[in-house]
């Protein structure tokens, strides 16, 4: 191009500048093109490539884990650096202020300049937002994604919280001497179901065992919170506070106090939960004051230590409400609403709250400003649950241990776990604080303390699990392990040993104590509460021994002396330990006669009385059916839950395979199908044997004529 063609050009450059171009057709036919070229491409990626859709939305799928579309999550990522009090900044604020100044944009740069390096201002700005939402995409990215599963974490306080607390709310006060496990079992108010249907034997055990034995935290607040603070007696000594409460009023330091008998008032789990309160590491205590009303024993949590340190730390709405709007009715709502915002003169709402709000809230009440905005966030639910923030309350040190704590409760190694091995399994022997004592399976031997910071130095791991495994026969010690005969799984063995471990950072004891031997004390009934309900249970129904009213065991011991005798020498690959060394050979005999009685006789016997329907004549439950049963399934079937063969009632509505009974059908009834030994799955009942061919006749017939009362 010669000087002349580019000034010609130039000059009609500049004629068309003043003049400019029509948006219509010019621009908009551009724009044409350039949005069906797009749309070309999109339409291609979806019929070569395709759109990936996921299922269709399960509420009831816990395992799903969500996350927001890719162009969504730098705003996510931002939000975490706005933590607690700050969320109002992330979430309202910046967006807002963005927004306003793209709006006056155009008002603000007024340049005509259009190339980039003559824009440092407005092009840096651009860039500086271009480059932050692509760190916090990527950010986003590589965070760990939220728990596909809640792993870890008290399996019967779930239990708990799936069945119970919908009604009961966090607590049930149980009055003494109830029989929890058939109450619960059978259902014994209105609109409480038999839970025998749903739950397993050994779940009903748990529920029970939860229910009546507080945490140590909450025992300390009621027994000694009115004097001390939980730090001022974690620094004494744990053989004096184990003395204070044995002692009560003869404690020299509480000579002149009014304190209660706690030897008394106390059982003998509660003494030892609250000891291992106040000498639990700090983290676990911790834990059990600051945490466990909201989340209970332990926090399911997959993610990373620092990620748990900065939760703890800042705190923050974390907890998702459901909407109560889909639940509760206009009345309940607004008396719910009102109770929040003045408790103490809204009676009627505490109810509503201990049903309702107490599984997550425990007993703390949230604040709202007023009627209308608590009455808003109870029937729209969403994320509103604000946790302290802990890195202004706790010290270095504090959350450090806490962090610890949780993180290890988290993943099924709670300490809690440990201790309530260890008191059941180790402490009858060693101490509830690892001390020592008296062995009770070697007359005048002490057994040297395990929680000295010289024992457990010099002790690794691997050597406290072989030990818990294998057992020290020649110190009375038999093997624990289920594989060596004992009844702990390598989980339980686990436990126990991280609670042990726990102890090194600070023994409870340095040196061995001085021990007189023991005697041993009291009548058979006595002995039995004392020492061999931890391992067969208080009514003789299992635990870590064998049940002592197990239709097996009075067909295993058919004579008195074989009790006698198994009592007396013990089970070498059990941890039965041999009690002739210690108990006086009344007090053997008196322990004989209580377990019989337990039995529900002072022989065994599985003959039942003839039956007295003669021939022709029609079947009755009470004369007929019913002394089969208690001579033949009563033992059982009364006892451990599930079917219940002592009453018509029960007989026909419990079961886990509830009716097995089916009026005018023996082939469908599943008692039929036990007795006859035609059932698909499980043993012929009783486990004894048959039953006599007159009795299954009898049984038969009464089925088959409608099973009447």
């Amino acid at each position: 191009m010669n000087k002349k063609e580019q000034q010609e050009y130039l000059e009609e450059y500049q004629e068309a500048k003043k003049k400019g171009l029509p948006f219509f057709p010019d621009i908009i036919f551009k724009d044409a093109v350039v949005v069906l070229v797009v749309f070309l491409i999109l339409v291609a990626l979806a019929y070569f490539v395709g759109a990936p859709l996921e299922p269709r939305a399960n509420p009831a799928d816990t395992t799903y884990t969500p996350r927001p579309e890719w162009y969504f999550l730098f705003l996510f990522q931002l939000l975490k650096y706005f933590p607690g009090n700050l969320e109002v900044l992330g979430v309202v604020l910046l967006p807002t202020i963005v927004i306003i100044l793209l709006f006056i944009l155009p008002f603000l740069d007024r340049s005509k300049e259009r190339y980039f390096t003559h824009r440092p201002i407005i092009i840096g700005v651009t860039a500086f937002a271009f480059v932050g939402i692509i760190y916090l995409t990527v950010q986003a990215y590589r965070a760990a994604p939220p728990p596909v599963e809640a792993t870890g974490g008290d399996q019967t306080a779930a239990l708990y919280a799936k069945n119970c607390a919908g009604c009961h709310g966090a607590s049930i006060n149980v009055t003494p001497g109830t029989n929890l496990h058939e109450i619960i079992a059978k259902g014994k108010h209105e609109g409480m179901p038999a839970w025998s249907a749903d739950l397993t034997t050994d779940q009903i055990d748990s529920l029970a065992g939860f229910i009546l034995s507080p945490g140590g935290s909450q025992l300390f607040a009621d027994n000694c919170g009115e004097c001390h603070d939980s730090t001022e007696l974690v620094s004494g000594n744990p053989l004096d506070l184990r003395n204070a409460l044995d002692q009560g009023q003869d404690f020299a330091p509480h000579s002149g106090v009014e304190v209660p008998d706690w030897s008394q008032t106390l059982t003998e789990q509660d003494r030892t939960s609250l000891l291992n309160f106040l000498v639990a590491p700090d983290g676990q205590r911790l834990f059990s004051v600051d945490c466990s009303p909201c989340h209970g024993t332990s926090v399911a949590f997959s993610g990373t230590e620092p990620e748990l340190r900065s939760i703890i730390s800042q705190g923050g709405l974390h907890l998702e409400m459901p909407p109560w709007k889909e639940t509760l009715d206009a009345n309940q709502l607004d008396t719910l609403a009102q109770y929040v915002v003045d408790p103490a003169n809204t009676p009627d709402g505490k109810a509503l709250f201990d049903q309702n709000c107490s599984d997550c809230h425990g007993e703390i009440v949230p604040q709202a400003q007023d009627v209308e905005s608590a009455r808003n966030i109870i029937s729209s639910g969403g994320p509103h649950q604000t946790m302290p923030v802990w890195g202004n309350i706790l010290t270095p040190e504090q959350l450090d241990a806490l962090v610890s704590y949780t993180l290890d409760a988290s993943k099924g190694t709670s300490l809690e776990i440990g201790q309530q091995l260890f008191a059941t399994n180790c402490a009858p022997c060693h101490g509830t604080f690892g001390e020592g004592g008296p062995n009770p399976s070697r007359q005048d031997d002490i057994i040297a303390p395990i929680s000295t910071g010289e024992y457990l130095k010099t002790r690794d791991d691997a050597t406290l699990r072989a030990i818990i495994s294998q057992g020290q026969p020649n110190f009375g010690m038999s093997p624990f392990a289920s594989s060596n005969g004992g009844p702990l799984d390598e989980d339980q063995i686990d436990a126990i040993v991280a609670y042990l471990r726990s102890w090194e950072a600070n023994p409870p004891v340095e040196l061995p104590p001085e021990i007189a031997q023991r005697n041993i004390s009291g009548n058979g009934v006595q002995i039995y509460k004392e020492l061999c309900a931890q391992c067969h249970g208080e009514q003789g129904e299992g635990g870590i021994g064998p049940s002592l009213v197990d239709a097996k065991f009075t067909q295993k011991y058919p004579a008195d002396e074989a009790i006698f005798d198994t009592i007396s020498n013990g089970h070498p690959a059990t941890p039965m330990i041999a009690w002739g060394g210690i108990l006086t050979s009344d007090q053997i005999q008196q322990l004989v006669e209580y377990i019989r009685q337990l039995g529900g006789s002072a022989a065994p016997t599985t003959q039942a009385p003839e039956p007295t329907a003669a021939a022709g004549e029609a079947v009755s439950f009470e004369t007929d059916i019913l002394p089969i049963f208690e001579a033949n399934c009563k033992t059982c079937h009364g006892t451990f839950g599930g079917w219940d063969s002592t009453t018509y009632e029960d007989v026909m509505t419990t079961g886990n395979n509830a009716p097995v009974v089916i009026p005018g059908d023996p082939d469908a009834s599943l008692l039929a199908q036990k007795i006859l030994g035609t059932q698909t799955t499980g043993a012929i009942m009783p486990p004894g044997g048959k039953l006599a061919d007159d009795q299954i006749q009898l049984i038969l017939s009464w089925i088959e004529s409608g099973a009447n009362p």
